[in-house]
């Protein structure tokens, strides 16, 4: 509310009302749910990292949606950044009895990453096409909050005591988040999507290394190996995305 206002509802089609609303808030449940299911600090990295397939969805899915001009290697940086994924979440290498076994560890965590993938790119390409100017982030984290805390109250869970440290950290969590998802929003209306898209592909690098830092959590080569994979899979995606000079 702060950093946009109240959202101007009169000016918002039903359509996106609706969709937007939807896909918003099933991202942020099944994220919050996948780093919750999460085994260790070292997994809820893994999961995060295979929430950062998104970026290489959006950009596929504007050139399918919003008739975006891609170049033919399109195709080889989205293998790219599949095959980080790949890396990420095996233990050796490309190995597919590797990869299997752990997601076999945590199918549920792993399917909300996926599905955390699937929803926000294409929330990213339906509030580009259909939010007509209009930013309603603040309507779709009202809602979120509604759903989350409606879960927590046909739960057993009890919360944690509120610590002035714990307390510190949860407000400037909350700050970082949603100005991060105002600023976002604004540049997927008033910016270039794919190019937006394609400057994410470094946040699994750098939200790896600083979740790294702050759960203690030890990350191995391969691992490095993968989200670096991902960050080159998706400059080739921009690369292809360009307009020609």
């Amino acid at each position: 509310m702060a950093l946009l206002g109240k959202p101007r509802l009169r000016k918002a089609t039903p359509l996106y009302l609706v969709s937007g609303s939807v896909l918003f808030v099933t991202y942020e449940i099944c994220l919050s749910l996948a780093l919750g299911y999460a085994l260790d600090s070292t997994q809820a990295i893994q999961l995060m990292v295979v929430n950062y397939l998104w970026p290489s969805l959006t950009v596929l899915l504007a050139i399918v949606m919003n008739r975006q001009a891609a170049r033919w290697y399109i195709v080889p940086g989205t293998v790219l950044a599949l095959l980080g994924i790949l890396w990420v979440v095996g233990s050796d290498g490309l190995a597919l009895d590797s990869v299997l076994a752990n997601i076999r560890s945590n199918p549920l965590g792993y399917g909300l990453a996926a599905s955390c993938a699937i929803t926000f790119a294409l929330y990213c390409n339906i509030t580009r096409r259909y939010a007509n100017g209009q930013n309603h982030v603040v309507l779709f984290f009202l809602l979120t909050a509604v759903v989350l805390w409606g879960k927590y109250a046909l739960s057993q869970e009890i919360l944690p005591a509120f610590r002035l440290g714990a307390s510190l950290e949860l407000a400037g969590a909350g700050l970082a988040i949603a100005g991060g998802y105002a600023l976002w929003n604004i540049g997927i209306l008033r910016g270039n999507l794919t190019l937006l898209a394609t400057a994410s592909y470094f946040a699994p690098v750098l939200s790896s290394a600083f979740a790294a830092l702050w759960l203690g959590a030890w990350l191995s080569g391969q691992f490095w190996q993968g989200a670096a994979l991902v960050t080159l899979g998706s400059l080739l995606c921009w690369q292809a995305t360009r307009p020609r000079d």
